[in-house]
């Protein structure tokens, strides 16, 4: 019912910047939040930043000062600023959403990811 599609991965030097983008599609009647999860080989999938949909912020410790994220609703888009990278940034990120969606006249909410943008970034 709800697809995240992400973009704007890639490789890049330490101390360079990348913008990420995860754009929902689908029958979305609200999306709550969305937000972005990453994963290093060999680690767990972490929380990386979110914002709600009243456009409030938040940032996993790591990520604070160098990391922005925002949001379009009106195409409901959500982006991830990435800033002064450094080489422990290198995973796959995930975008993650919230979404309230229509069926048949009734509501349902969902929690939804993207497949997923590969981050590497060259010390």
């Amino acid at each position: 019912q709800v697809q995240l599609v992400e973009s704007g991965g890639g490789l890049v030097q330490a101390g360079g910047s990348l913008r990420l983008s995860c754009a929902a599609s689908g029958s979305i009647f609200r999306i709550n939040f969305m937000g972005w999860y990453r994963q290093a080989p060999g680690k767990e999938r972490e929380w990386v930043a979110e914002t709600t949909s009243g456009l409030l912020t938040n940032y996993a410790d790591s990520v604070k000062g160098r990391f922005t994220v925002s949001r379009d609703n009106a195409n409901n888009t959500v982006y991830l600023q990435m800033s002064s990278l450094k080489s422990e940034d290198t995973a796959v990120y995930y975008c993650n959403a919230d979404v309230t969606y229509g069926r048949g006249g009734i509501y349902y909410s969902d929690n939804y990811w993207g497949q997923g943008t590969q981050v590497t970034v060259s010390s």
